[in-house]
């Protein structure tokens, strides 16, 4: 167990900014940073980060939280691995303490899967170079390929025996489940007659390898076949599994992340040696798709990261084709695509090996063209000159314009398709009208389709009504968390008769710290939260505010449980979703809330005040009219109160019909 010492320094140390700048490209705005959603399907930002606040929160999905909280959801990492993960990142030592056999066992199975995993690959990196055949098969063929020793250990390389139960007998000697070995596709199952069961390894005799999540963790494995037995597959690939989904990974990308984001361009090849070979050159923004067609998922990825791919592939006829296919999908994005070739014979592994970095660098530099150059040449070199496949070139390059959302874009891109097509710009926009018009006819279809289904659920729920206590109560929350050490000199109000026997509210100027100020008035009314979650948060938050005049929102969060400190973050975070609508550039100045602290801290105690006095009034009258007791004492405590809410309204500038 991780002591509590270390996770202290951890939270103190790690900077949200910086840790999911890691996994999500952020660009400055104001005094928070934005970016896209890394958890929903998104082109316009509606994601925020707060280093003041060391939090960050994400309109579109909801979810909030703390810098652990964030690898928690996108990386799926326990707790503990969140702060392991954090203390590796800034080079701080763990502390640990005795585990009991209770906490061993509370790891969950997604948990458990991802140490099979990365124990497998440990397994296969020390079976590779300290067993003999290892040395002699897998890392003869790694050598072969022109790896360093430096580039093997790096990308955790390995090989397995060609043995049916090496591995697997290996693991459960060691002390893990069979049920995780199969989970993760590194044992194969298979049930005998008379129950019984036979193992085997699903990778014997190949080299293997590891393939990361963008945090480093092992999700699955790729394993090439070294003999030349044409039954089995040249690669096999780990299975679909709870933590590998090979549609949404990419193959590098853990080593690539930085240099993507610094170099604002991704390299996109299609193998595991093209990424390591380029990566050893120097080029070290390439990820491949792992063999796989390429998808939108994996597209998105990268778009955390840059707007901007390179597609490099083979000088093929087959590898083009494929190619071709994957750049719609990029631009369906929004992203920026780029395509290079190599010359014949050569693939980005070859070419990177036989060339030094300032080559490879020079040749993409001058040889990746803009997709629209790149097909229109390609396609008009197929078609000659048969005016019928000429037609189908310009049909087939209009329709991948059609699929980029920026307009301007498009129009420029018609403009360069006609002087490379010679085709007139007005025959191109009525083909790419004509085009559009489909795919909205298509879109309305689907609509229609699913309109009557939309009306039942709509029929069926009723109008959300706005729950005013409990928004008051989180205003009250969010006050104490950004204000509540800071000392304002406040107009109280002391409610006192007249002469003339009239209630009224005399000010008095009193000097309190925020969360004095709030405690008292909420104590003094015996004001109790009615949500339970904003009670708990209250009260640790005032004891804090009293204990600690150095209250920090972070070390406050971090004490919280998940659900909890996403709760705390999103209160925290609700206004910072209007920086995104940037006001500022529409001449429109919103006033920071600093400005006016003692003004929003009085204003949301009365206005706390009128709604209870509201909701004891009306529970009075439904008393009245229940009991058809007009019982002379209870009407004159609901005119006191209704000349009491008077008056506040009053204070507050309320006109009340």
């Amino acid at each position: 167990m991780i002591a509590k010492t270390t996770i202290d320094q951890v939270y103190e140390t790690a900077r949200v900014e910086e840790v999911i700048g890691d996994f999500v490209q952020l660009k400055k705005s104001g005094t928070n940073f934005k970016g896209l959603s890394p958890f929903t399907d998104e082109r316009t930002p509606s994601f925020m980060v707060s280093p003041v606040k060391q939090i960050w929160k994400d309109f579109s999905s909801g979810k909030g939280g703390n810098v652990v909280a964030f690898l928690m959801e996108h990386e799926h990492f326990s707790y503990p691995e969140a702060i392991r993960y954090l203390a590796k990142k800034y080079n701080i030592e763990i502390e640990e303490t005795e585990q009991t056999d209770e906490q061993k066992e509370q790891a969950n199975e997604r948990e458990s899967m991802y140490l099979v995993s990365e124990y497998a690959q440990k397994y296969y990196v020390k079976t590779m170079w300290e067993s003999e055949r290892g040395k002699a098969i897998g890392l003869s063929y790694f050598k072969e390929r022109g790896f360093t020793d430096d580039t093997v250990k790096k990308f955790g390389l390995g090989y397995s025996l060609d043995e049916w139960e090496a591995f697997t007998k290996t693991a459960l000697g060691d002390g893990y489940q069979l049920e995780f070995l199969e989970k993760t596709g590194l044992t194969i199952v298979k049930e005998q007659s008379g129950g019984s069961q036979k193992t085997f390894d699903r990778f014997k005799g190949r080299v293997l390898f590891p393939i990361h999540s963008m945090s480093g963790r092992v999700l699955g494995f790729g394993g090439r076949i070294l003999t030349n037995d044409k039954k089995a597959a040249k690669y096999l690939n780990s299975p679909e599994s709870e933590i590998y989904h090979k549609s949404k990974v990419l193959y590098g990308i853990y080593f690539a992340k930085q240099a993507i984001a610094k170099e604002d361009n991704c390299f996109l090849v299609e193998g595991y040696t093209d990424v390591i070979q380029l990566y050893q050159s120097g080029i070290e923004n390439v990820v491949a798709s792992s063999g796989t067609a390429l998808t939108p998922e994996q597209i998105r990825l990268i778009n955390r990261l840059t707007k901007n791919i390179t597609v490099l592939f083979d000088g093929d006829a087959a590898g083009i084709r494929a190619s071709l296919r994957g750049i719609d999908l990029i631009l369906e994005q929004g992203m920026n695509v780029k395509v290079c070739s190599f010359p014949e014979g050569e693939d980005p592994d070859s070419f990177a090996k036989n060339n030094a970095y300032e080559d490879i660098v020079l040749y993409l530099g001058e040889n990746a063209k803009d997709f629209i150059q790149f097909k229109t040449s390609l396609l008009a070199e197929e078609a000659a000159n048969d005016p019928i496949k000429r037609a189908d070139t310009v049909r087939d390059i209009v329709n991948s314009i059609a699929k980029i959302p920026d307009r301007i874009k498009q129009e420029i891109y018609v403009q360069e398709c006609a002087k490379i097509m010679q085709v007139s710009e007005e025959v191109l926009y009525n083909t790419l009208a004509q085009v559009n018009k489909k795919g909205v006819s298509d879109a309305a279809k689907r609509a229609k389709q699913e309109q009557k289904s939309f009306e039942v659920i709509k029929n069926e729920r009723p109008i959300e009504k706005v729950d005013v206590q409990n928004e008051l109560e989180r205003k009250i929350i969010e006050i104490l968390l950004l204000y509540g050490n800071e000392k304002q000199e406040f107009e109280d109000l002391v409610l006192k008769e007249n002469e003339e026997g009239n209630l009224i509210l005399e000010p008095e100027t009193i000097e309190a710290k925020v969360y004095e100020k709030v405690y008292l008035d909420l104590q003094e009314d015996e004001i109790e939260l009615s949500n339970e979650r904003f009670r708990d948060v209250y009260y640790g938050l005032v004891q804090k505010l009293n204990e600690e005049s150095d209250f920090s929102i972070t070390t406050f969060i971090a004490g919280l449980d998940q659900e909890i400190g996403n709760e705390v973050s999103s209160i925290l975070m609700e206004e910072e979703k209007y920086v995104l609508h940037n006001w500022e550039s529409k001449d429109i100045y919103p006033k920071p809330k600093e400005y006016g602290i003692a003004q929003l801290v009085s204003e949301t105690i009365l206005t706390l005040r009128c709604n209870l006095i509201k909701n004891r009034i009306a529970l009075l009258q439904k008393d009245t009219e229940d009991s058809n007791d007009h019982n002379p004492e209870v009407l004159e405590e609901i005119i006191n109160y209704l000349q009491l809410n008077k008056l506040l309204n009053e204070k507050l500038n309320r006109v009340l019909s």
